[in-house]
C-alpha cells in the first residue's frame, strides 16, 4: 500500500468550511489534464505552450465574468494572503503612506496595515466597521493610500457594507484605493455587486471548492501597486512567476459553479444553520449566537458557550469525529480570545468558549443532526467535570 496519500476519514462530520472546503469533483477533473499531458509553460511560444496559454485565458475570462470586471484586471496569485498583502504592502510600496482597516480584519490585512504603521478602526458588536470612527480616522490621518474592509468576516460571518465604506473613504480621501478581502464571500454574495465599489479585491480558491495555493487579486488599471514578486513579468508584470495553470483552471471551474449555485445553496444552508443553532440553544444553557443572523452569511454558526474552554472542547469534538474550529489561538501557553471577538467587545468568559461551525456545499441534514448530538453530549460532559466556580461564572 502506498503511503502519503490520506483517505477521507470515515464517520467524520465536517463543519469547518470557513477554514477550507473539499474540492469539487468538476474542479479536479478540470485540472487533471494540466497535471499530465498538458504540462507546458504558458509563457512559451510553441503549440503546447499556446494550449496552456489558451486555458489560462479562458480561466481569466470566467473569473472576470463572475467578478463583473475586465479580464485584464484579473491577477492570478498563490492565494488570499498574497492578494491581501499585495493590496496593502504593494500599494504602499508604490505610493508611500499608510493603510487603514477595521480591527476585525483577517490577519493577512490587519498585520500588513499595522506593519506599515496604519491606524485600525473600531467595529460594532457584530464585527461590522464603525462608519463614524472610520470617518474620524480618515480625517485625522495623513497620507492614507488604501482602505481595506472585508466583505465577510472569516470568524463570525459578518457582512460589511463595502459600498458604503468605499463611498465614505473616497469622500474623505478622493485619491484613496479601496480594497476588500472577499475570500469568504464567494459562496454567499454576488461579487458583481461588490466589485464596482472597489479598486482591489482578493479571492482564495480553496474557500469555494478549488485547490489550495491559488487565488486572485482583482486590480483596476488605475490601482498602482508594486509587485511583491518580480522576475519573468507574468500577469502583465504585476505578479511574476510561472502560472499554476492546473490550479487556475480548477479555481475557475469551482468559481463558476459556486456562482451558479449560490442562491439555491444559500437557502438550503440557511435552513440547516438555523436548525443547528436553534436546537443547540434550546438543549443547552448558556449558549448564544455571537452575531445576529441578519448580519451574517448563511453558512456561519458561530457560538459562544459559557463554562467551556474551546481548546478542550475541540479536542473532544475531534475524538468524536466532528471537525470544527474556534476563534482562539494559543499564545505563550494560554488560550487568548481571538482579535475579532476582542474587537467586538465579547466578554472573556464567553469568548473562551467560542466555537465556529461553518457549513458548506457538502453539508447534509444528517451531518447537522449528528453534530447536534455530539455537541450536546460533549459540552455536558465538559461542564460536568468543570470546577463549580467555572460553571457559575458570568
Amino acid at each position: 500500500m502506498s503511503s502519503g496519500t490520506p483517505s477521507p476519514p470515515q464517520g467524520f462530520t465536517y463543519l469547518d468550511h470557513a477554514a477550507s472546503t473539499p474540492m469539487r469533483p468538476e474542479a479536479i477533473a478540470a485540472m487533471l489534464p494540466f497535471l499530465d499531458a498538458a504540462y507546458a509553460n504558458p509563457s512559451g511560444s510553441h503549440r503546447f505552450a499556446r494550449q496552456a496559454r489558451a486555458a489560462l485565458d479562458d480561466a481569466r475570462d470566467v473569473v472576470a465574468d463572475v467578478l463583473g470586471c475586465e479580464p485584464g484586471e484579473v491577477v492570478f496569485t498563490s492565494g488570499g494572503t498574497e492578494s491581501d498583502n499585495t493590496a496593502v504592502a504593494g500599494v504602499l510600496a508604490a505610493t508611500p503612506g499608510v493603510a487603514v482597516c477595521p480591527a476585525a480584519e483577517h490577519h493577512a490585512v490587519l498585520h500588513a496595515v499595522e506593519h506599515a504603521g496604519g491606524p485600525v478602526v473600531r467595529v460594532d458588536d457584530a464585527g461590522r466597521v464603525d462608519p463614524e470612527h472610520l470617518a474620524h480616522v480618515l480625517a485625522a490621518t495623513e497620507a492614507v493610500r488604501v482602505v481595506s474592509v472585508m466583505a465577510v468576516n472569516n470568524e463570525v460571518g459578518t457582512v460589511n457594507d463595502v459600498g458604503a465604506a468605499a463611498a465614505l473613504a473616497r469622500q474623505a480621501v478622493p485619491s484613496v484605493l479601496v480594497h476588500t478581502d472577499a475570500v469568504q464571500a464567494v459562496s454567499w454574495l454576488d461579487l458583481r455587486e461588490i466589485t464596482p465599489h472597489v479598486d482591489l479585491l482578493s479571492l482564495s480558491a480553496h474557500k469555494f471548492g478549488g485547490p489550495k495555493g491559488v487565488g486572485v487579486l482583482m486590480a483596476r488599471a488605475t490601482a498602482r501597486f508594486a509587485p511583491l514578486l518580480v522576475g519573468g513579468g507574468q500577469e502583465r508584470e504585476r505578479r511574476s512567476g510561472t502560472q499554476n495553470v492546473a490550479g487556475i483552471v480548477a479555481m475557475a471551474e469551482a468559481l463558476r459553479l459556486a456562482d451558479a449555485e449560490r442562491d439555491t445553496e444559500r437557502v438550503r444552508l440557511s435552513a440547516l444553520r438555523d436548525h443547528l443553532v436553534d436546537t443547540l440553544v434550546h438543549r443547552l444553557a448558556d449558549v448564544r449566537e455571537t452575531v445576529p443572523r441578519d448580519a451574517k452569511v448563511a453558512g456561519s454558526a458561530h457560538l459562544c458557550i459559557r463554562g467551556v474552554e474551546n481548546e478542550a472542547l475541540l479536542f473532544l469534538l475531534d475524538e468524536a469525529g466532528l471537525c470544527a474550529s474556534a476563534a482562539s489561538a494559543c499564545a505563550a501557553g494560554a488560550m487568548e480570545p481571538s482579535h475579532v471577538l476582542a474587537a467586538m467587545g465579547v466578554a472573556r468568559t464567553w469568548a473562551q468558549g467560542a466555537l465556529r461551525l461553518s457549513l458548506g456545499r457538502t453539508t447534509t441534514a444528517a451531518d447537522v443532526d449528528r453534530a447536534i448530538d455530539v455537541l450536546v453530549s460533549t459540552i455536558e460532559r465538559l461542564r460536568a467535570h468543570a470546577p463549580a466556580d467555572a460553571r457559575s461564572s458570568s
